[in-house]
């Protein structure tokens, strides 16, 4: 849908057309206020705390100060690992011209993406719309008093350059048309509002989805598909890449259990080519955050916790899928970059590491040949050739280092045995590492967010149970330890964001879904009654507070939460799981676990509320994809009851730990602790040992088979296409 002519798109033609007042920006100029930044904890917020622009955070006190002085807001969102955020604080935030004409005319608001998504989804929304579907960050977005949008952008240079409008003139502009022309302003900003009601409240609902939903979703995928250097894309660039972690693992368990080789093969290719690339850190571990290239060469080289968890757990999946021994590879380095770089004293992950270090993108990350040589000494030669470094470079005049072929084929083609390989690239990485650590590091944003802590559980969780790692099952109880404690109140509710040792900021249901979806997963991994307990606690809130504002589904910010002029129920994705699916899915699951019909019927009212949406565009719905397959393979819910000392009990368990793909959750108890768990999950109740035998019940949707005492007879799930659902 695009704007009419009256809207933000003609607003924003009539901006570039007036001329630009050059003394415009002296004229009624006042001092520079005092920042109102220095108390909150966000990092990024902190960056701007010193700027000469007079910035408020998100509330109250700016919303109250642009109505009694009649301004209208300028609101700016970015967050701190992004490049072109830093370059416009530089150019135009420290700009002492700029920061006095925004204190002068505007009331200008600074925001956290991360740590407000919800207001970041409003504005995005509005930015696409007005921008012929282009958005970013940072996002420059206009306000009315009462927070409507009215003109958006993302970044601007401070003064008219290679084509760009300069931003000194756009903030010329606007306030020369709020003050003789306000009311095209509103016209406009009530347009946008209309549009988001539409877009970001409104469904399209209809039948519950199924097979022939999946199988349109890898038609459609191989539609986007780069069948060269795997990857999605709009051909011939197929550039820039990002890892579509959700639809991925969609496409991969969908494959695997309807035999479909052109979904498998899609993802077998993109896993193999973003992990040879310099997409992947080849020393360090661990995934950036895209690729600006269709060979997954030169990355965006910040670092997000939230694809590393998502692509730690889908290489894992990838390897139980295939047992291809490269992808357990990643999935390990990649929780061990995490481990070791990303993980607080306290049991929570940090955020994200910055792009730029010393000015420089990438710096940290690229070698020149000659760098390399000195730290790699005698095989340096050797590893140059496996790491794909020149004297000319990749990037710059540098090297990103890559990893093109297998051991196999290198070592074959350079007359080396496999072992001597492995050992010499294993030296070569420490030694790049311990090189690198000495120089200057990519800042850190050490915040940490209830939601993505949630899926960092979540891989930790998985990967403790799949691998028998009794590390990893430390750090996952950790953090949920950390979760519960201190980023929850004392109301039960829990916090969005913890840093310099405050929580604070409501939770939105990416943080309730998320953290629910890990505490859900640790209980597989370990049997305290008390993770699957909260995950029950935290649903309730779910269903109890973010009910959507019409229909019936879930919406991403509680009905307690005020200031926002819509509240978001779409399940779209964009590069962190759907709330709503990730919450319709955990729903599912507990409700299978508890007996609770109406708990698991949930998922069903949310495919169907989401189904008109969802069948017009699937693979935006990564999550969603994931729920109908997993609906669609008839999982099952297990509960195991014997003594952990027992061999049987834990052949019992392995099995249901390395069940892949995993449709299936159960509840494991020792007798002696049976009736405890009973009343957290009254489905367990009366399922005994039998004979004193560890005794495994398997049920469908609460139809239970005959009971098991020998591990051998539990078989994996049936994989069903075809299953009837009303």
């Amino acid at each position: 849908m695009s704007l009419s002519l009256t809207g933000s798109m003609a607003l924003a033609a009539v901006l570039f057309i007036f001329p630009q007042d050059p003394t415009a920006s002296q004229k009624a100029m006042k001092t520079p206020q005092k920042n109102h930044l220095k108390n909150e904890t966000s990092p990024y917020l902190l960056e701007h705390s010193t700027n000469p622009v007079d910035w408020y955070p998100w509330g109250k006190e700016a919303f109250e100060k642009a109505k009694k002085e009649n301004k209208p807001i300028f609101l700016s969102i970015g967050y701190s690992a992004c490049h072109w955020c830093h370059v416009m604080e530089k150019e135009s935030f420290k700009n002492p011209k700029i920061a006095k004409m925004l204190n002068d005319w505007f009331v200008s608001i600074k925001v956290d993406r991360e740590e407000r998504p919800d207001i970041d989804a409003i504005y995005m929304a509005a930015t696409v719309r007005m921008n012929q579907g282009n958005g970013g960050w940072p996002m420059s977005v206009f306000l009315t008093t009462d927070l409507k949008p009215f003109f958006a952008g993302t970044y601007f240079p401070p003064t008219d350059r290679g084509g760009m409008p300069g931003f000194d003139r756009i903030l010329t502009q606007i306030h020369k048309l709020w003050t003789e022309d306000r009311k095209k302003l509103l016209n406009a900003a009530e347009q946008v509002q209309k549009i988001l009601h539409k877009e970001l409240e409104g469904v399209r609902g209809g039948e519950l989805p199924g097979e022939t939903d999946l199988q349109r979703a890898v038609q459609v995928a191989k539609m986007r598909f780069d069948s060269t250097w795997g990857g999605f894309g709009q051909a011939p660039r197929f550039a820039p890449k990002f890892p579509h972690s959700t639809e991925l693992t969609a496409l991969l368990r969908y494959g695997k259990r309807s035999g479909n080789k052109e979904a498998l093969d899609m993802v077998t290719l993109t896993l193999h080519k973003m992990a040879e690339g310099g997409m992947y850190d080849q020393v360090g571990g661990g995934f950036h955050r895209y690729s600006v290239d269709r060979y997954w060469l030169v990355p965006h080289f910040e670092k997000m916790l939230y694809d590393n968890s998502q692509l730690a757990l889908l290489y894992l999946e990838a390897w139980q899928g295939t047992g291809e021994k490269e992808f357990l590879r990643i999935a390990r380095e990649t929780l061990d970059y995490v481990k070791r770089e990303m993980l607080g004293d306290e049991g929570g992950f940090f955020s994200t590491t910055d792009a730029d270090s010393e000015g420089e993108e990438g710096k940290f990350f690229v070698w020149t040949a000659e760098e390399f040589k000195k730290v790699l000494g005698e095989d340096a030669d050797l590893m140059g050739r496996f790491f794909g470094v020149s004297d000319s470079g990749n990037f710059e005049g540098k090297n990103i280092l890559t990893r093109r072929q297998s051991m196999e084929a290198f070592a074959k083609a350079n007359k080396i045995s496999v072992p001597e390989l492995e050992a010499k690239v294993k030296k070569a990485r420490e030694l790049l590492y311990s090189a690198r650590s000495k120089r200057v590091h990519p800042h850190l944003d050490d915040k940490i967010l209830s939601s993505w802590n949630g899926l960092m559980l979540r891989a930790f969780a998985r990967a403790a149970a799949v691998l028998d790692d009794p590390e990893y099952l430390e750090i996952a109880k950790k953090n949920a330890d950390f979760l519960l404690t201190r980023m929850k109140g004392e109301d039960g509710h829990l916090f969005r964001t913890r840093r310099l040792g405050r929580s604070r900021l409501p939770a939105f249901l990416e943080d309730y879904a998320f953290v629910t979806a890990g505490l859900i997963e640790l209980f597989q991994a370990d049997p305290n009654p008390r993770w699957i307990s909260e995950a029950l606690r935290f649903q309730k809130i779910v269903e109890d507070e973010f009910v959507a504002p019409a229909g019936n589904g879930y919406a991403s910010v509680s009905k307690n939460q005020k200031g926002l002029i819509v509240r978001v129920s779409s399940a779209q994705e964009s590069s962190l799981p759907s709330d709503v699916g990730v919450a319709a899915m955990n729903a599912y699951r507990l409700g299978l676990l508890a007996g609770d019909t109406k708990l698991s019927s949930r998922a069903h009212d949310i495919l169907r509320r989401h189904s008109g949406e969802f069948r017009h565009y699937p693979n935006a719905y990564g999550q969603l994809l994931i729920l109908v397959d997993y609906l669609d393979a008839v999982p099952q819910e297990v509960y195991l009851v014997g003594d952990p000392s027992d061999p049987a009990t834990q052949a019992f368990l392995t099995k249901l730990r390395k069940t892949w793909p995993p449709y299936r959750v159960f509840a494991y108890s020792p007798p002696k602790d049976l009736e405890a768990l009973s009343k957290i999950l009254p489905a367990a109740e009366g399922k005994e040992a039998i004979d004193g035998k560890p005794t495994a019940y398997v049920c469908t949707e609460g139809v239970c088979k005959a009971p098991i005492t020998n591990p051998k007879d539990l078989k994996d799930p049936p994989r069903n296409p075809s299953k009837k659902r009303q």
